[in-house]
């Protein structure tokens, strides 16, 4: 089909192109003046709202997680070299990587239990809600999917929004693939009252989901908390409601 980018083939596990240095060059090879223009734009400044001290180089997302896709079988090692970096781009890379790696059939469990590592600790480099969103459901939300689960309320009573965000981004794999939703109440009640605007969204969206699991649970959630969550939370929430339901559940919240 012309036109149509070819899918990138993984580079092989032991390449020595496989490293943190060469997916870096790639990179600054994608780089582009008008897109940095329009990140700049968009952002208003390197360092201002996107993330405290962040770089931008200037280069689609899309071509950056196609690079991602090659580069997929990279250590964890390379993947926390690139989360040292400045640069934005480059750590979302990492996160791409992260994530695709973890969701992967072929990726053994062993490797999965170091990307969830990984993550954690370095959690200081995750620092926006892009980078968070690229790699929690997969890396998190998968690893957990068996395992106990005590580690997300512990995220989700952060002062880091990023890792409040995280809680709630887990939380999306547990109800996809097993449609559970005891968790998500939980999480959702930790964080019905966060003061971040980015997390308001976020946690709608969390029991918006419940409710195609749960509706009873979702009403009576909504029964208890819909006076005082933050507006858009709300109406996240309530997308999926009939409008008399959703009229009388926004009467009783938040102005």
């Amino acid at each position: 089909m012309i036109g149509a980018m070819a899918k990138p083939r993984p580079l092989p596990p032991g390449s020595p192109g496989l490293t943190a240095a060469a997916f870096i060059a790639r990179l600054n090879a994608l780089q582009s003046d008008d897109e940095l223009r329009k990140i700049r734009r968009y952002f208003k400044s390197d360092a201002g709202e996107y993330g405290e001290g962040d770089l931008f180089m200037g280069v689609r997302m899309g071509h950056l997680f196609a690079l991602a896709d090659e580069f997929v079988d990279l250590e964890p090692a390379g993947i926390e070299a690139l989360l040292e970096s400045p640069i934005h781009e480059i750590r979302a890379g990492a996160l791409s990587i992260m994530g695709k790696q973890a969701a992967r059939k072929a990726t053994p469990e062993e490797r999965r239990g170091e990307l969830f590592a990984l993550y954690l600790r370095r959690h200081d480099r995750i620092n926006n809600w892009d980078l968070v969103d690229l790699a929690a459901p997969n890396v998190v939300g998968l690893w957990l999917l068996d395992r106990p689960r005590d580690i997300l309320c512990r995220l989700a009573r952060s002062e880091i929004v990023w890792e409040r965000r995280t809680a709630a981004y887990a939380l999306f794999t547990l109800m996809r693939k097993r449609g559970e939703t005891a968790d998500a109440f939980a999480i959702a009640e930790l964080l019905s009252g966060d003061r971040e605007d980015l997390m308001h969204k976020a946690v709608g969206a969390v029991l918006r989901m419940c409710g195609g699991h749960d509706r009873p649970g979702l009403v009576a959630f909504l029964e208890r908390h819909a006076a005082t969550m933050p507006r858009v939370m709300l109406r996240t929430a309530l997308e999926h409601f009939p409008p008399g339901e959703r009229t009388r559940y926004l009467a009783m919240g938040k102005a």
